[in-house]
């Protein structure tokens, strides 16, 4: 095992047309008001809400459609961004020394033509990124840092059973040796040394030379499932050299005795571990296969859509009529959003029929099973029907629980719903859940978790109790025992660090904390941005990674708001140029098997 230590001198050398329905989303009644404003209509289903205007962009529309309880962004790019905006402002001036100037107030001062004419600019901005794979720069951002600073602790990785390792992790924890680059070293050739895990982050360790005893003066981190980490021993199979750091070299003289007593009876890494880890992140989506997936404006229905890319499992899909292929939706190949060829028509959901009348050259239809299984209902018995009551997580919205009804039975289990008091007269907002989604309720879920429950839009006898509710309506709420009560012991606990999906701008992965836990639903909130952007979640969504995930697969990881917006900062102060603030800047609770109906502290 051994053979690999030369010398402890550095003198040493050595990624349809299918059957398409006929249905589509009905157009909007001919005698809904229309309101104009600058050359823009908006429309709203039933004209009796007020009118609201961007303070990020000066759009104008219904208030209602726009985005955040205070209603006062148009879309989730527009808060983010003034977000960020005044977030930036501010920590200018403190920078500066001195409040924030006129300048840095743009944002309400502006006339409505140059906010449209920023908007435009910072769409374009965030098309020309999705290009690139490069929302944000991460660069000055160190999980291990950040994780260190504060005494964060991450998620461990058998939390995630579809990332990669996420169910063959074994036994890597603390203490387990292995061999790595020395970087404490003169020498011109690449040489190796052994250190010991001190302390684990999802896939990043803390690694600390073997030899170092107590003292931290070199640790550093190192992602465990990269390639210059190695099971002890592969040194002396590879013919390395295994070379002490120079800083301690002195320390003994016959380094070989030294690491045979320090190595008996420690654990390494299995011999196949590499091989393991190449296999886990090997996946069946390929670029050109067609797919069925959830049409991003109208959620009622699907569209067909091609994979573009494969990053870490996670798909880029193109909507098959964009011919410039900038009309993109992100996902996991995962995700209960994506279907195979022919799933719409089969269990009865709208389907935007395409323009393309055949498939386009090296375009096919993705394998039925790939896709991600449902558990098998019967609807033969006491099941759900129109018009029943419920509570759902609304998609528009991920950070409420909301009044909903079922608007439609579909078959294999999957049910239309829409949230009370929102809903367009076309159906246009429903979505789409299976019957065993964790994201959908029984009445009285959230009064019995202590969760805030949103009530239907204009309804005004608050507080909103459901009995009334059920009386006024005269509905009936759906039969607790039909819910998908099964909690798996996950293993996540408040405060565990992550880096998560924002489901309302998919194609971004951020630095997340979870907040809260009740059963398996997790409250993740993005470090830095505010709580109404909270969403939640369920703990088996593949829209979760440990802490490393991005770094592993490539993939681009948004830092936490307040260190990115500091750190545009700096870097605009060193080069000296003007702010252009109108533009913005991109965008332990138990988790046991408990009866899931039972009462849990928040």
């Amino acid at each position: 095992m051994f053979d690999g230590y030369d010398s402890c001198s550095e003198d040493t050398s050595s990624s349809s047309s299918s059957e398409e329905s006929e249905e589509e989303v009905a157009p909007l009644p001919s005698n809904l008001p229309i309101i104009k404003n600058n050359g823009q209509v908006y429309t709203y289903p039933d004209g009796k809400s007020g009118m609201a205007t961007c303070e990020m962009c000066g759009m104008v529309g219904v208030r209602d459609a726009f985005y955040s309880k205070t209603k006062r962004f148009c879309s989730v790019s527009c808060s983010r961004s003034y977000s960020s905006n005044s977030k930036k402002a501010s920590i200018l001036a403190r920078l500066q020394g001195k409040p924030p100037t006129k300048k840095a107030k743009v944002l309400q001062k502006q006339p409505l033509v140059a906010k449209l004419a920023a908007y435009a600019q910072y769409q374009a901005t965030l098309q020309n990124q999705a290009k690139t794979k490069a929302a944000v720069s991460m660069e000055g951002f160190s999980w291990g840092n950040y994780i260190n600073s504060n005494s964060f602790i991450a998620a461990p990785v058998t939390c995630f059973k579809h990332a990669p390792m996420g169910t063959c992790w074994g036994d890597i924890s603390e203490n387990v040796r292995v061999e790595v680059p020395n970087t404490d070293c003169s020498l011109p050739t690449k040489v190796f040394w052994i250190a010991g895990i001190v302390k684990l982050a999802g896939y990043n360790a803390l690694l600390r030379y073997e030899g170092f005893e107590n003292d931290p003066g070199l640790d550093f981190w190192c992602n465990v499932c990269g390639s210059d980490i190695h099971p002890v021993g592969w040194c002396a199979a590879s013919g390395k050299p295994l070379v002490p750091p120079r800083t301690i070299q002195h320390k003994y003289t016959n380094w070989k005795a030294f690491l045979v007593k320090r190595l008996t009876g420690a654990k390494t890494l299995p011999p196949d571990f590499s091989q393991k880890v190449s296999e886990s992140m090997q996946y069946p989506f390929k670029p050109c296969m067609r797919v069925e997936v959830v049409d991003k404006r109208h959620l009622c229905r699907t569209r067909v859509a091609v994979v573009e890319s494969v990053i870490g499992g996670r798909l880029r899909l193109v909507y098959e009529e964009s011919e410039d292929r900038t009309d993109d939706f992100w996902c996991h190949m995962h995700s209960p959003l994506i279907h195979h060829i022919g799933w719409s028509r089969s269990i009865g959901h709208r389907f935007k029929r395409s323009d393309i009348t055949k498939k386009q050259d090296g375009h096919f239809d993705t394998p039925p099973h790939l896709f991600a299984k449902v558990k098998e209902v019967d609807q033969s018995g006491e099941w759900f029907k129109e018009g029943m009551k419920l509570e759902a997580i609304d998609p528009l919205n991920l950070s409420t629980i909301c009044v909903a009804t079922i608007r439609k039975v579909l078959a294999d289990g999957f049910l239309m719903i829409g949230i009370d008091g929102s809903e367009a007269a076309d159906g246009s907002d429903w979505f789409c859940y299976h019957a065993t989604s964790p994201s959908i309720f029984p009445v009285g879920f959230c009064e019995i978790n202590m969760i805030e429950l949103t009530p239907p839009r204009g309804y005004t006898k608050l507080p909103f109790k459901w009995f009334d509710y059920l009386r006024e309506t005269g509905s009936i709420a759906a039969p607790v025992k039909l819910f998908n009560k099964d909690v798996p012991n996950h293993g996540f606990r408040v405060g565990m660090k992550l880096e998560a999906v924002d489901l309302m701008e998919p194609r971004l992965i951020c630095v997340a904390t979870v907040t809260r836990i009740i059963h398996r639903l997790l409250r993740i909130h993005f470090d830095g941005w505010e709580e109404e952007y909270d969403q939640w979640v369920d703990c088996e969504s593949p829209d979760l990674y440990p802490v490393g995930w991005c770094q592993l697969t490539g993939y681009q990881l948004q830092p936490p708001a307040s260190q990115l917006t500091t750190l545009q900062l700096k870097e605009e102060l060193i080069d000296g140029e003007d702010y252009n603030f109108l533009q913005g800047a991109s965008d332990q609770e138990s988790n046991g098997s408990a009866n899931f109906y039972i009462k849990q502290e928040p």
